[in-house]
């Protein structure tokens, strides 16, 4: 359990930066004189970087057993990359530093994981991941609230981005405390022969094909705020607190649909992700209101994604497999929710009434394909082990 708040702490320190700089980042391109079409897109190429590089990064983490190594490497690019926006003249620099954020994401996350899903094991893997997400989301909750406050004492946007530069060096310093105290985590799990060294056969891919259209039809909250912005639904000082309000969503419903899942499986993915199907409608075709029910619906969509779909894989998975794989099913992620947010920000372009059409169809697509999957193919958690700090 130590480890699980250590690693909480890592990303919830890590959180209040990038997640305060990303609840900014579509109105300060808005600004710098970007499209709808251009925010949308940067949004995408930045999940398909954090995403799709995870291939790479997992590959090495399993390769090289070097998690706490690679793990320091990706959160040192973001401790560097968030606070650099606040320097940029036009928005093609925000959009370059948003990928090299977005890299040094990529860069990291197999490693996390893998090192969260070996002290999960003591609580239960949904739970565990469950756990990690809610420290997340207060992070991603008080980074929004942050830049409000910097926007009430009239910082503007370039100094709220400098300023974020603290938080990425304490969880840069957590880390470190995290590593000394725990230099090899994989002692918290005995390694299950009965479990895949690739994965779990025709479940898994179906596993993965369905959260990949589930990020097909999710649009990133930069577009949401853009929208919110260019129609004048809130005011600058509001979309961060709007973006806040998701992150208390998305923390509130991982570790519920992350408790669920450890006793019902793969149902808790369907019901997550049925709660969230609407979110569209609300976002985009509401006034303040509606607004506000779509993106709390967007963030319980979220919390589900960043929870049971990473329970769900390091159940499946051998430990030695597990960061190539954790790779692989983001990395597919990653493609379809690139693909989709340029189609959506082409739509909204166009009419937003076909950007809900295509986000409610992706959706629906989700569901045909885990309605397939049978929650038998999830294993109940092992007793637990003691953990020997």
């Amino acid at each position: 359990m130590g480890l699980l708040v250590l690693m909480g702490l890592v990303s919830l320190f890590a959180d209040v930066a990038y997640e305060g700089a990303r609840s900014i980042t579509g109105p300060y391109m808005a600004i710098l004189g970007a499209s709808g079409f251009a925010v949308s897109f940067v949004a995408g190429l930045g999940e398909l970087l954090a995403y799709g590089l995870r291939i790479f990064s997992g590959f090495i983490s399993d390769k090289t057993r070097n998690y706490w190594g690679i793990a320091t490497v990706g959160y040192l690019i973001n401790l560097i990359s968030v606070p650099l926006m606040g320097f940029a003249s036009e928005w093609r620099t925000v959009a370059l530093l948003t990928f090299t954020q977005r890299v040094g994401k990529a860069t990291r996350a197999p490693a996390r994981d893998t090192i969260i899903s070996y002290a999960a094991k003591n609580v239960g893997t949904g739970f565990g991941y469950g756990l990690h997400e809610a420290f997340d989301m207060v992070g991603a909750l008080a980074g929004p609230i942050l830049i409000s406050i910097f926007f009430y004492f009239h910082f503007g946007y370039e100094t709220s981005f400098m300023l974020l530069f603290v938080p990425g060096l304490v969880a840069m310093s957590v880390l470190a405390v995290a590593r000394k105290k725990y230099p090899r985590p994989e002692v918290f799990e005995r390694e299950d022969a009965e479990k895949g060294e690739g994965g779990a056969g025709k479940g898994l891919w179906t596993l993965i094909l369905a959260v990949s259209f589930l990020g097909m039809g999710y649009a990133d909250f930069p577009l949401i705020a853009y929208h919110a912005k260019k129609r004048a639904i809130l005011s600058d000082a509001n979309i961060p607190l709007l973006y806040s309000l998701a992150m208390a969503a998305c923390g509130a419903s991982a570790l519920l649909f992350g408790r669920l899942f450890d006793k019902i499986g793969t149902w808790a993915v369907i019901l997550g992700a049925a709660c969230a199907a609407s979110f569209s409608w609300f976002a985009f075709m509401g006034g303040p209101s509606g607004m506000l029910v779509g993106v709390l619906l967007w963030g319980v969509g979220t919390g589900v994604q960043e929870s049971v779909m990473k329970a769900a894989i390091a159940n499946l998975i051998r430990s030695s497999a597990r960061g190539r794989v954790f790779g692989f099913f983001n990395a597919s992620f990653g493609i379809f929710s690139f693909f989709g947010n340029a189609i959506i920000g082409l739509l909204y372009d166009k009419s937003v009434l076909y950007l809900v059409y295509f986000s409610i169809g992706a959706h629906l697509l989700a569901f045909a394909f885990l309605a397939t999957v049978s929650k038998r193919m999830f294993k109940k958690p092992r007793p637990k082990v003691t953990d020997d700090g």
